[in-house]
């Protein structure tokens, strides 16, 4: 297979994790083809022994973070929150959980979604996971943890909490 097929039976991956940081569908078309086009004209920069959709999976990222710093946006406005436009599915108590879920993803911090997201959607090892966000496989690990209980606590209707907002760090010239 050729690099250009690799990435493109990586866009499905990509547009499910884009969607996920998102909760826009148009926002995450254009980041995976933005990301697919960094890919494409970067592509001597993946080396061939390493795992092609973690280094997707971290352009995708570090896009992401490179628009919402540009928008200034680090949080979800609950009235205009993601969970409230997506469809549910037909079934009225399917959509009444998968709502919740959104409704909880969207609450935790941007660090524990990522992970959260990566593990157990992506199904990325720790060490994957790891790489792609440039931080320890233990920091992955409590991450995890804490998301995990998070998640718990607000579907089970503890007190909702906004998410932390994204540190924006201003560069001097």
């Amino acid at each position: 297979m050729s690099f250009e097929a690799d990435v493109i039976d990586k866009l499905p991956q990509l547009r499910r994790y884009a969607r996920a940081l998102t909760g826009d569908s148009a926002w995450a078309d254009d980041l995976v083809q933005d990301a697919a086009e960094r890919a494409l004209v970067r592509r001597n920069a993946f080396r061939p022994d390493s795992n092609l959709r973690a280094w997707l999976f971290t352009i995708l990222r570090n896009l992401y973070i490179d628009q919402l710093r540009a928008r200034r946006e680090v949080t979800v406005d609950d009235e205009h929150a993601p969970w409230r436009s997506l469809a549910a599915p037909p079934t009225e108590v399917d959509g009444l959980v998968l709502r919740d879920v959104q409704h909880a993803l969207y609450q935790l911090s941007m660090e524990q979604r990522e992970v959260l997201l990566l593990v157990g959607v992506e199904e990325l090892s720790y060490l994957e996971t790891s790489a792609v966000l440039g931080v320890p496989i233990g920091t992955v690990m409590s991450r995890l943890s804490r998301a995990r209980e998070h998640m718990r606590m607000l579907l089970d209707g503890g007190p909702a909490h906004k998410p932390a907002p994204l540190k924006v760090v201003r560069r001097t010239p």
